[in-house]
C-alpha cells in the first residue's frame, strides 16, 4: 500500500510570486463559522502553495491572474531550516495539478 499525504483546493488566487525554479501562489479557502452573534460568516484562509514544473510555472507566469478561480492538488511535505539559530519548521504545498476553473473577467482559458 502506498502512504500519501495530498491536499486539494478550489479557490481565488490572492498573489503570484514568480522566482527563478518556483512559483508561489495564495489560494483562498473559505469556511463557514459562527460569529460571536450566532450568525454564518465566512472565514478566509490563505493557503500558500508552490509550483516546481516547469510549464505548470511558464503557464501560471503567464496567463493566470489575481483573483482567478483555481483548482489545485499536490502533495504535503514537511520542512525545516535554520534562521538566526533557531530551526524554523513549514509544511509545504507542492503543486502536482493546476487548472483555472473561470478567469478573473469570466473568460476561462
Amino acid at each position: 500500500m502506498r502512504n500519501i499525504a495530498e491536499f486539494q483546493l478550489i479557490g481565488r488566487v490572492g498573489s503570484i510570486d514568480v522566482r527563478d525554479n518556483v512559483v508561489n501562489l495564495s489560494v483562498a479557502a473559505n469556511y463557514s463559522r459562527r460569529d460571536e452573534k450566532g450568525e454564518w460568516t465566512d472565514d478566509t484562509y490563505w493557503n500558500r502553495v508552490s509550483i516546481f514544473g516547469e510549464k505548470t510555472r511558464s503557464y501560471v507566469a503567464e496567463k493566470v491572474q489575481k483573483g482567478d478561480l483555481v483548482h489545485v492538488r499536490g502533495r504535503m511535505r514537511d520542512t525545516s531550516y535554520e534562521r538566526d539559530g533557531q530551526k524554523i519548521f513549514t509544511t509545504d504545498r507542492v503543486v502536482d495539478d493546476f487548472a483555472v476553473l473561470s478567469s478573473k473577467n469570466g473568460i476561462e482559458e
